[in-house]
């Protein structure tokens, strides 16, 4: 298993993307970004007013927009940390609490709702090369789904912009997992129907800094013990989708290795250039929105030459049918059924 595309800076496909065909949907201008013969993903959404809490009938709308592309990018929305985190109860019950791993006093924000992912310490410098901060944050640049380690699972992500980012210095991307699944021959899709994974963000953590991150502390293992998905499944249109991500430590019922040949194998097929796109960050305020059931992500790696980011991310989690993942049945089942 090689991870050498996890330096990978920018996909041909981009954000803003010239020439896009524009859409006029109920006052909004949504400008796709891929788009095959048979899908869409991702979405530049214009004419969204920010400046006041949306009514149900918008947040049905936008719901709806997100449930087809599975990414949705607003530019300079004027969002502040309270706006932010009351868009995202508009979209969930409930949203994932920051653990706080190296301690409240220590987080730029300190607010539970939101996590800090951006490269800025307490006193405005750069995240220190080598810092335990650097070398946690180095998984970030893997491909993943948000929170997938948990027994239930995020549901969508909102990752806003503030200050000002270097045009050039700051990336997302983003896969889409539908298009990917549909892709794979009858017999692929039939080989992975009922597999069982085995999520451990401590595993995404060891793939991207060994050194550091072997041999997990015992306060970050007790935090965030492993959680367990079915691969197949069902997006919000209906389409079958992999749940997948670099947080997927072992298939159930699999070895170790052989679990491992097949994830990334799976994750590399997801990431074909034909799959991806680059979502760019031009300016404070910028927004993405993504579904965590139906795409994967990733962001630039920390380098020694980086810029500021100064991004901040909300999680909703989820309360769909599949919301807790799979059932201890099923685990026990995938246990029983070796697979050779």
């Amino acid at each position: 298993m090689s991870l050498d595309h996890m330096y990978i800076r920018q996909y041909d496909n981009t954000c803003p993307r010239s020439g896009a065909t524009n859409v006029i949907q109920d006052g909004l201008t949504i400008k796709p970004v891929l788009q095959s013969e048979n899908s869409a993903f991702g979405a530049e959404v214009l004419g969204v007013d920010w400046s006041k809490p949306f009514p149900d009938a918008t947040v049905a709308q936008l719901v709806a927009l997100q449930d087809k592309y599975a990414v949705l990018i607003f530019r300079k929305t004027g969002l502040d940390n309270a706006r932010h985190i009351a868009f995202s109860q508009q979209l969930g019950d409930k949203l994932e609490i920051n653990p706080f791993f190296y301690g409240r006093e220590n987080d730029r924000l300190r607010e539970p709702l939101l996590f800090d992912v951006a490269n800025i310490e307490l006193d405005g410098s750069l995240v220190k090369m080598d810092s335990r901060r650097w070398h946690h944050s180095l998984g970030n640049a893997l491909w993943h789904t948000d929170s997938s380690y948990h027994q239930q699972r995020s549901k969508y992500s909102i990752l806003l912009s503030h200050g000002n980012p270097v045009e050039g210095g700051s990336w997302t991307h983003f896969a889409d997992l539908r298009r990917a699944y549909s892709d794979l021959s009858q017999m692929k899709k039939d080989e992975i129907e009922n597999l069982v994974i085995e999520h451990d963000l401590w595993h995404s953590r060891k793939l991207a800094s060994p050194a550091v991150f072997g041999n997990p502390l015992p306060h970050e293992l007790a935090a965030k013990p492993p959680a367990y998905h079915r691969l197949v499944q069902v997006a919000p249109d209906g389409r079958k989708t992999m749940y997948l991500a670099a947080h997927a430590k072992r298939i159930l019922g699999m070895e170790f290795e052989q679990s491992q040949k097949v994830i990334w194998e799976l994750i590399d097929h997801s990431t074909q250039p034909k799959y991806v796109f680059s979502m760019e960050w031009l300016s404070g305020g910028d927004m993405v929105w993504w579904d965590n059931r139906q795409s994967m992500h990733r962001a630039n790696p920390y380098t020694e030459h980086m810029t500021a980011r100064d991004v901040r991310r909300s999680t909703i989690l989820d309360d769909g049918p599949l919301a807790f993942g799979a059932s201890a049945e099923e685990k026990s089942v995938a246990e029983r059924d070796k697979i050779n």
